[in-house]
């Protein structure tokens, strides 16, 4: 009886993770598209002002990949570009000429503002049909999943 109820269980944990993946591409899928018509930019160009915005000093670029769960090369990438355009400006450390610091630069804050308060209206619409004790519920069932991740088990 114990192996029916845990192969039953184990099938709706996979069907739950088949729908979680599609609803998380589908809604990163909407939010790439609207970035790219609306504000001609990237998602990846977007989170990485979004981790230098929150932090509010320079960091390393290693740090700005273990931030962003990337590695060094597509930091790197989305710096150079972010740089030519003048919104982040990168400085070598004094005390090693290896270390590389990022920050935004004052165009860049003022950019990242304006495509924060879009970014946050967009996501608003792509979830409108969640009420508050739906988003209360999916938050905490997210935050035990998270906590699962690390090895703990609910």
């Amino acid at each position: 009886m114990t192996t029916i109820m845990n192969d039953t269980l184990s099938k709706r944990r996979l069907k739950m993770w088949i729908r979680f993946l599609g609803v998380a591409r589908s809604a990163e899928g909407q939010m790439r598209e609207f970035l790219r018509v609306t504000h001609r930019t990237t998602l990846p160009r977007f989170d990485v002002l979004a981790a230098l915005h929150r932090r509010r000093e320079a960091v390393t670029m290693s740090e700005l990949g273990r931030l962003l769960l990337v590695s060094n090369g597509n930091v790197t990438a989305v710096v150079d570009r972010l740089e030519l355009d003048g919104l982040a400006k990168r400085t070598t450390s004094n005390s090693d000429r290896r270390t590389i610091y990022v920050a935004l630069t004052n165009k860049g804050l003022k950019q990242f503002e304006v495509l924060a308060v879009d970014h946050e209206r967009e996501i608003n619409a792509l979830f409108r049909n969640l009420a508050g004790d739906e988003l209360e519920s999916l938050m905490q069932l997210l935050k035990c999943m998270g906590k699962m991740g690390k090895g703990e088990r609910a």
